[in-house]
C-alpha cells in the first residue's frame, strides 16, 4: 500500500512541471498590463462583488472523469466577461485568481493540484485581458466601449483564449502526470466543454446589456439563476439514476456471463469501480474451508487485479463482525474510530458492505475514494453500493459451487490430490511450454504391499497408508512440480528438469525420502515404493503415451523391490510379451513345454551334494526361452500360480524319490511366491503330494523370498508353522535385498538362510559385501539357522566361505541348473568314485 501510495505522490508532484512555467507566465501578463494599461486597478467595491459573484458561480460542478482526474467546467466564465467589460485589467486577473485560490481552498486539494489550479486561473485571465485589452485599444481608440458585436466579438476571443489556455494546461498537466493516453482521451471532453463556455459567454453578455439598461436586470438573473440551479439538480439526478440503471445491467449480464470464478471477480470489480465512479473496489473473503484467503483489488489506472488494497483492514473486519455496512467519509461520517483509521492513508471516504449467502457472511466488498477531488459519495451511493453487493453475493457463491464441482472432478477425494484427468492435462500443458533443453519429467510411484495391508488390517489402515504417503510426497517434491494419485496405490509426480539424469536422480532422492516407518496403533510398517521414470519428448509426444510407458517402467520397478527404473523400449516390447503370453501359458502346461531344472546344493568343505533347488523352466515354441521373471508373473496375474507351483512341487518329489530309490538320499527344495503364503490349503495340499510320492518332509524345502516372509504383517505365519508341523523344512531366499534384519526372524518357524548372490559374488573385491556375508553367517549360526551362499563361481570366493564358517553353497563353480538327464550324467562325470560308500554323500570333483 505504501509503495502505491509513493508512486502515486510522486506522479502528481510531476504537475509542477505545468505549473512553473504558468506562474512565471502569469507573472509576465501581469506586468505587461500594468505597465501599458492606466489604470490597471481601480473600482475596489464591484471588484469585491465580482469576486464574490466567481465564487458562487464556481461552486456548482460538471465533472468530466478522465482515469484518476475529474476536469471540473463551471461557469465562472459569466462573472469572468462581466468583469472584462467592467473592471481594469490587473483588477480582472486579480479577481479571478483570488476567487479561484478560496474556491481551491475549501476543497481542500493537494498542495500540486491547488497551486496548479491557481497558477492557471492567474496565466489563462491574464492572456484573455491581454487580448481583449490589445483589441478595445486597437479597434476602439479613444472611444467608449459599447455593447454591440465588435464588444461581443472582443469578448469571444478574450474568453476563448481563456479556455483554450485552460484546456491545453489542462491536457498537459494530465499526460504528464497519467501519460499520454489520458490526455488523449480528455481531447473528446473537448465538445460539451465548448458548448459550456459559449452559453456561459451569451449569459455574460446578456448580464451586460440588461445592466446598461437598468440595474434592476440583476435581479432577473438571480431568479434565473435559482431556477436554473433546480433544473440542473433534477437532471443531474436524472443523468445519475439513467447512469446507474446502465451500468447495473451491464453489471448484471458480467455476473450472468462470467465463466470461472476468476475471470468473474476480475469483470465484477472493475465493473463495480465504474460504477460507483471509484479509485478502487476490493473484494475480501476471508479462507473458509479449502477456499484460501482471497484480496483482489481493481484499482483505477492499472490492469488487471492487485492483491492489496489502500484502506486499512479494521474497515473490512469491522463489517464482517458487525455484519453490517461502514460507510467512512466527508460526506458519510460513520464511527469515528474507523474515521480515524483513514488519517494515515490518502484515503477521502470508502464504503465496505458486507457480502451474505444465507444468513452466513462470506466476505466484504468494498469501494474507495470517488474520483475528484470535489466528489465524495454520499447516503444515496451506499444503498446503490449495497444492492450491487446483493447481486456480487450471489454469483460469487454460485461461481464456488461450480468451482467445488470442478475441484472434485480434478481432484482425489482420499488424498485431495490431482487426480488422473488433471495430471494429464498439466502434462500437457508443461509440454508445451517446455523451454529448449529442458525434459518434462513424470515419476511413478508404486506403494508396496497395499494390498497386503488392506487384507490384513481393512481398508481403513490402507486409506491412512495413501494419506500418509501423499502428505510425504507433497512435503519433499519442489515446488514446481504437480504432485497426483492416479490409481489405488499409485502416485505421480510430474515437472520440467533439465535431463533424463536429473529426473533419474530426483525420483531415487524423493523415494528416500518418503521411505520411513509408519506407525498404526501397534504395528510398525515399512513404507516403500517402486518408481518409474519417463520424460517428454524422449519417451514420447502425448500425455496419455507418457502416462502408459511410465506404468510399464513401474511395473518392472515392482520385479526388484524399491528400483526406479528409467522407461526404455525393451520394457514395452517384455510387457507386450508378457502379454502375449498369457494365453500360450496354459496350452505350455498340457502340451508339456514346462520342464524342471535341478542346481546342485553342496557342502563347502568336503564338496558333497546335499540336494537340488527345482527351478521351472519354459522353452517356447516360437518365442525361445521365457525367463522364469516373465512366466511367474503372468502366472500370477492369470491364476495360473497356483498350477505351477504344484507342477514344481510335483516334479522335485517325483525325482527325490527315484535317487532314494537308487540308493542317494537328496533333498529338493522348491521356491515359492509370496501370494501362496496366505493361501489356507497349500499345507495340505503339501502333504498330500509328500503321501503321494512317499518322500519323507525333511527332504523338502521350500524357499520363500524374504519380502514374502516378512511383509509388515502376520499372515504367512500361521500358513509357515502348519508347513513346519508337516516336517519341511523352510527357508529365505535372497536375504539381504530387502528391508528386515536376521532378528525378526527369530520369530518365525524357518531353518535355513539363503545368502543373495549379489553379496556373494562381491566378497572378493567389495569388504562391504564380505562384511554383510560374514554377519549373516555368524548371525545365523547362533539362530541355529543353516546358511547357503548364492552364487559361487570362484575358487577364491569358496576360500572366503569357508574361512567365515559357510556351510553350504550353490553355484557356476558347482554347475548351473540342468534338466534331469543331463543332471544323471552331470553327477556320473563328477563324483570322485573314491568318495562313493553306501554310508555318505558323494563328493565332486573341481569343475575346471
Amino acid at each position: 500500500m505504501s509503495s502505491s501510495a509513493g508512486s502515486s505522490r510522486r506522479r502528481t508532484e510531476r504537475a509542477w512541471l505545468i505549473t512553473g512555467p504558468l506562474a512565471l507566465c502569469a507573472v509576465i501578463f501581469s506586468l505587461l498590463l500594468g505597465l501599458a494599461v492606466r489604470p490597471a486597478l481601480g473600482n475596489w467595491l464591484l471588484t469585491l462583488v465580482l469576486t464574490a459573484a466567481m465564487i458562487v458561480a464556481a461552486m456548482p460542478t460538471i465533472n468530466v472523469v478522465v482515469r484518476r482526474q475529474a476536469l471540473g467546467t463551471t461557469f465562472t466564465e459569466i462573472p469572468l466577461v462581466v468583469a472584462l467589460y467592467l473592471l481594469p485589467p490587473l483588477s480582472v486577473v486579480l479577481a479571478y485568481t483570488v476567487a479561484t485560490l478560496l474556491v481551491q481552498l475549501r476543497r481542500k486539494l493537494l498542495p500540486a493540484k491547488l497551486w496548479f489550479n491557481v497558477a492557471l486561473a492567474a496565466a489563462a485571465t491574464g492572456l484573455a485581458t491581454m487580448v481583449y485589452t490589445g483589441l478595445v485599444h486597437t479597434v476602439l481608440p479613444h472611444q467608449a466601449v459599447g455593447v454591440g458585436p465588435s464588444t461581443w466579438s472582443f469578448l469571444l476571443a478574450a474568453i476563448a483564449t481563456h479556455a483554450l489556455v485552460g484546456f491545453v494546461a489542462v491536457v498537459a498537466v494530465i499526460s504528464v502526470v497519467q501519460g499520454w493516453q489520458a490526455g488523449r482521451e480528455l481531447i473528446r471532453a473537448v465538445p460539451p466543454i465548448l458548448l459550456t463556455v459559449m452559453i456561459n459567454l451569451a449569459v455574460g453578455i446578456l448580464i451586460i446589456i440588461c445592466l446598461k439598461s437598468t440595474p434592476w436586470a440583476l435581479l432577473l438573473f438571480a431568479g434565473l439563476a435559482v431556477a436554473f440551479a433546480l433544473v440542473y439538480d433534477t437532471y443531474t439526478q436524472f443523468v445519475r439514476q439513467h447512469r446507474t440503471l446502465a451500468e447495473m445491467y451491464e453489471l448484471t449480464k458480467v455476473i450472468t456471463e462470467s465463466g470461472p470464478e476468476g475471470n468473474l471477480i476480475d469483470a465484477l470489480l472493475g465493473r463495480i469501480r465504474s460504477l460507483m465512479q471509484a479509485e478502487s473496489a476490493t473484494l475480501w473473503l476471508p479462507a473458509q474451508g479449502r477456499h484460501p484467503e482471497v484480496l483482489l483489488t481493481a484499482q483505477e489506472g492499472k490492469s488487471g487485479l492487485l492483491d492489496s488494497t489502500p484502506s486499512p483492514a479494521a474497515l473490512r473486519e469491522a463489517a464482517l463482525a458487525r455484519q453490517e455496512t461502514m460507510a467512512v467519509g466527508q460526506r458519510l461520517g460513520g464511527d469515528p474510530e474507523l474515521r480515524g483509521a483513514l488519517v494515515p492513508t490518502s484515503l477521502k471516504d470508502v464504503i465496505v458492505v458486507p457480502l451474505r449467502s444465507g444468513k452466513a457472511v462470506i466476505g466484504t466488498l468494498e469501494v474507495a475514494n470517488r474520483l475528484g477531488d470535489t466528489n465524495f459519495f454520499r447516503s444515496v451511493d451506499v444503498t446503490v453500493f449495497e444492492t450491487v453487493a446483493a447481486h456480487a453475493a450471489v454469483a460469487l457463491e454460485n461461481s464456488r459451487l461450480v468451482d467445488r464441482l470442478r475441484h472434485d472432478a480434478y481432484h482425489d477425494g482420499l488424498t485431495k490430490l490431482p487426480n488422473r484427468r488433471r495430471i494429464l492435462g498439466a502434462l500437457a500443458e508443461a509440454a508445451r511450454i517446455r523451454a529448449p533443453g529442458e525434459v518434462v519429467a513424470l515419476l511413478l510411484f508404486d506403494v508396496d504391499r497395499l494390498r497386503q495391508v488392506n487384507e490384513s488390517l481393512g481398508h481403513a489402515a490402507g486409506d491412512r497408508v495413501l494419506v500418509e504417503v501423499a502428505d510425504r510426497l507433497r512435503g519433499c517434491t519442489p515446488s514446481a512440480a504437480l504432485v497426483g494419485r492416479v490409481g489405488g496405490d499409485e502416485f505421480l509426480v510430474t515437472l520440467r528438469l533439465e535431463s533424463v539424469e536429473a529426473a533419474v536422480e530426483l525420483a531415487g532422492q524423493l523415494r528416500e525420502q518418503i521411505r520411513d516407518e509408519m506407525a498404526f496403533d501397534a504395528l510398525t510398517l515399512d513404507v516403500d515404493t517402486a518408481v518409474g521414470v519417463v520424460v517428454h519428448p524422449d519417451h514420447g509426444s502425448d500425455a496419455a503415451t507418457l502416462l502408459q510407458r511410465v506404468d510399464v517402467a513401474a511395473t518392472v520397478a515392482k520385479s526388484v523391490p524399491g528400483s526406479v527404473q528409467l522407461y526404455s523400449p525393451a520394457l514395452e516390447s517384455r510387457s507386450l510379451r508378457r502379454l502375449g503370453l498369457a494365453g500360450d501359458l496354459r496350452r505350455a502346461f498340457d502340451s508339456g513345454e514346462l520342464e524342471v531344472f535341478y542346481q546342485p546344493k553342496v557342502t563347502l568343505r568336503d564338496r558333497r551334494l546335499v540336494g537340488v533347488e527345482c527351478l521351472a523352466r519354459w522353452e517356447h515354441p516360437t518365442q525361445g526361452t521365457v525367463t522364469p521373471e516373465d512366466f511367474v508373473a503372468v502366472a500370477e496375474h492369470t491364476g495360473q500360480l497356483d498350477r505351477l507351483t504344484e507342477f514344481v512341487l510335483r516334479e522335485g518329489l517325483r525325482r527325490s524319490r527315484d535317487w532314494a530309490l537308487g540308493g542317494h538320499s537328496l533333498a529338493v527344495a522348491v521356491n515359492l511366491s509370496a501370494r501362496t503364503l496366505i493361501d489356507a490349503h497349500f499345507p495340505d495340499r503339501v502333504r498330500e503330494l509328500l503321501d503321494e510320492h512317499g518322500v519323507p518332509a525333511q527332504l523338502l524345502t521350500l524357499e520363500i523370498t524374504e519380502a514374502g516372509v516378512l511383509d509388515g504383517t502376520d499372515r504367512p505365519i500361521p500358513t509357515l508353522r502348519r508347513l513346519r508341523d508337516l516336517g519341511v523344512r523352510l527357508s529365505v531366499d535372497d536375504f539381504g535385498t530387502g528391508n528386515s534384519s536376521l532378528a525378526h526372524l527369530r520369530r518365525l518357524p524357518v531353518n535355513e538362510v539363503k545368502v543373495d548372490r549379489s553379496f556373494v559374488q562381491g566378497m572378493a573385491t567389495d569388504p562391504g559385501d564380505l562384511a554383510i556375508v560374514n554377519a549373516v553367517v555368524t548371525l545365523s549360526q547362533q539362530f541355529g539357522l543353516t546358511v547357503v551362499a548364492e552364487g559361487v563361481e570362484s575358487e577364491l570366493t569358496l576360500e572366503l566361505l569357508l574361512d567365515i564358517g559357510c556351510e553350504i553353497g550353490q553355484g557356476f563353480l558347482f554347475s548351473r541348473p540342468l534338466p534331469y538327464e543331463r543332471l544323471e550324467a552331470w553327477f556320473g562325470a563328477q563324483a570322485d568314485p573314491e568318495s562313493i560308500s553306501n554310508s555318505e554323500l558323494p563328493r565332486l570333483r573341481v569343475v575346471p
